[in-house]
């Protein structure tokens, strides 16, 4: 049957609007550019991935920023008066680190469905990271990206030097990390970070569609994919060959199977479910 939609969070840095089965969240605190420690964006983000992965209706996220920037990751300000999330003794900081901003990453490795960054400007620091979290990255040709923690003497608290690596390799993470120098889109896109490049007026028709293409896939098969996607990095094979035969199992039990076979039979277009 048809699922229903449930009632939205109460967001309060964020904006989160629906189009068909895509939800978007938009970073909405261009006054600091969207800077994630010293705003409500972490619990905005925590918020919408638990709404997302008990509402069956939506089929993918796309994350962007309002304003000049995607993010600009940590308020430095906050960090020279040593106020807010930098404030206090290493006990203090590592616990407002792990009740803080180490929670973003928690949640979207969480989240059942694709996310797409659309990387509007700026992302840097933590901002870079957010980007990196996400399954697949749209840059304008705006954007500026920069794992520039070294910068201001500390080290990627966010979980960005385990993110990183992973998407370019340890020898370019380093690289780009040790260096915390900035780079553009087009660089970005050369070394593997962002799929594509578009200009800024394209930038959200471009992750829309492309979240609308994900979205109009089979809604249960679609997040068993997402979750073997992220199983898959972290069990050796036996194991995850285990997890794809009990996956595939349910997927053969699914009336959206058949009707994805049966519209391929019958060259029409599927109407799926969801069941």
């Amino acid at each position: 049957m048809e699922r229903t939609m449930q009632e939205q969070p109460k967001l309060t840095d964020a904006v989160l609007t629906v189009e068909g089965r895509v939800a978007v969240l938009t970073l909405n605190r261009d006054d600091v550019r969207n800077e994630l420690t010293g705003t409500r964006l972490v619990d905005d983000i925590e918020q919408t991935v638990a709404w997302i992965n008990r509402d069956e209706s939506i089929a993918a996220l796309v994350l962007t920023g309002a304003g000049r920037a995607f993010s600009s990751g940590g308020n430095i300000k906050h960090m020279f008066n040593r106020e807010g999330s930098f404030g206090g003794d290493v006990y203090e900081v590592q616990k407002r680190y792990r009740e803080g901003i180490q929670r973003i990453p928690l949640a979207l490795d969480r989240l059942d469905v694709p996310s797409i960054a659309a990387i509007n400007g700026p992302a840097i620091g933590a901002g870079f990271d957010l980007a990196c979290m996400c399954d697949v990255r749209i840059a304008s040709t705006q954007a500026t990206m920069a794992e520039s923690f070294i910068n201001v003497g500390i080290i990627p608290g966010d979980g960005g030097g385990w993110l990183l690596q992973r998407l370019v390799g340890y020898q370019r993470a380093a690289e780009l990390t040790f260096s915390g120098r900035l780079i553009g889109a087009d660089e970005a896109k050369q070394l593997g970070i962002v799929l594509e490049v578009v200009e800024a007026p394209e930038l959200m028709g471009r992750a829309l569609g492309m979240a609308k293409t994900f979205g109009s896939k089979p809604p249960q098969a679609l997040r068993l994919t997402k979750r073997l996607m992220k199983a898959a990095r972290r069990m050796e094979l036996g194991d995850f060959l285990e997890h794809c035969a009990v996956f595939q199992g349910m997927c053969h039990n699914t009336a959206d199977h058949i009707e994805a076979v049966a519209s391929m039979m019958e060259k029409r277009l599927p109407q799926f479910r969801g069941a």
